[in-house]
C-alpha cells in the first residue's frame, strides 16, 4: 500500500487516477483547488474515511505545496508517491496578442513551478521511503510541437526536463520517475477538439490504471517515459 498525493485529482486524468488507485487499497491526499467539489462524489473524502483525505491546492500558490505534503504526512504518518496531474491549456501562440501578454507565465507557473513546488516539498519524505514514486503527466507536447501552440508547448517541453532532472537527482535514492506522455484525452480540456472524436481519444480511466501498474513495477523496471497516443504521428 502506497501513500500518495494526486493534484487535480477532483476531475479528468486525477480523478480517474484517484479511482485506480483507491481501487487497489492505497492511501491518497487529493490536493485540488476546492475540496468541496468533491463532496457527493465518488472521491468525497467521507465515503473513504480511512484511506481518502483532500487538501486545498492551486499550483499558482507557492505555500500550498509545503501545506498539501505537510497534511498528509501528518495524516498518514508518511508519504511515498507524488502524481502531478494539475495543468492548464492556453491557445498563446508565439505571436500573442497584447491580451494574451500574461499566459506564458501563468502557463509557466501552474505547468512548470507547480510540480517543481510540489516535488521540492516532498523530496525529504521520498528519500526517507527509499522507494519513492513520481508521476507527472507531460502530454505528447512535451515531446514535439505541432500547431501554433508556442506556450503550452514551451510549458511541457520545460516541464519533460524536469522530469529528467528529477531522475538524475532521485536514482541513487530509490526515487522513480515516469513522465506520462498522451495525446488527446477525452476531458474537458479536448471538449473543443473536431479533429478526433472524443470515443476514440484515450480514455481517462485507461490512463488510470496504467498509473496504479506503474506503481508495482520494481526500481528496475519504472520506465522513465510513458507515451500514449490515440493518433499516429509520422515524426
Amino acid at each position: 500500500m502506497r501513500t500518495a498525493v494526486i493534484t487535480g485529482a477532483n476531475r479528468g486524468i486525477g480523478a480517474a487516477v484517484a479511482r485506480a488507485l483507491l481501487d487497489e487499497g492505497h492511501r491518497l491526499c487529493l490536493a485540488v483547488r476546492d475540496p468541496a467539489t468533491l463532496v457527493g462524489s465518488d472521491l468525497d473524502p467521507q465515503r473513504h474515511s480511512a484511506r481518502l483525505i483532500a487538501c486545498r491546492y492551486d499550483a499558482r500558490v507557492r505555500d500550498d505545496a509545503e501545506r498539501v505534503i505537510a497534511t498528509t504526512q501528518a495524516h498518514f504518518n508518511g508519504l511515498d508517491t507524488v502524481i502531478h496531474c494539475a495543468g492548464i491549456l492556453r491557445r498563446t501562440p508565439l505571436v500573442f496578442r497584447d491580451d494574451q501578454r500574461g499566459e506564458p507565465d501563468e502557463l509557466w507557473r501552474v505547468n512548470v513551478m507547480g510540480p517543481w513546488l510540489l516535488t521540492r516539498a516532498a523530496w525529504p519524505a521520498l528519500v526517507t521511503s527509499s522507494q519513492g514514486r513520481i508521476q507527472v503527466l507531460v502530454s505528447m507536447s512535451g515531446k514535439r510541437c505541432k500547431g501554433t501552440l508556442a506556450g503550452y508547448t514551451a510549458s511541457k517541453f520545460a516541464l519533460m526536463g524536469l522530469c529528467q532532472a528529477m531522475r538524475n537527482e532521485g536514482w541513487e535514492q530509490g526515487i522513480r520517475i515516469t513522465a506520462i506522455c498522451p495525446g488527446w484525452v477525452n476531458t474537458d480540456m479536448a471538449s473543443a477538439v473536431q479533429s478526433m472524436a472524443p470515443e476514440a481519444m484515450t480514455q481517462p480511466e485507461d490512463l488510470g490504471r496504467l498509473s496504479a501498474h506503474l506503481l508495482t513495477l520494481p526500481d528496475s523496471a519504472v520506465p522513465f517515459e510513458l507515451a500514449v497516443n490515440a493518433s499516429l504521428e509520422h515524426s
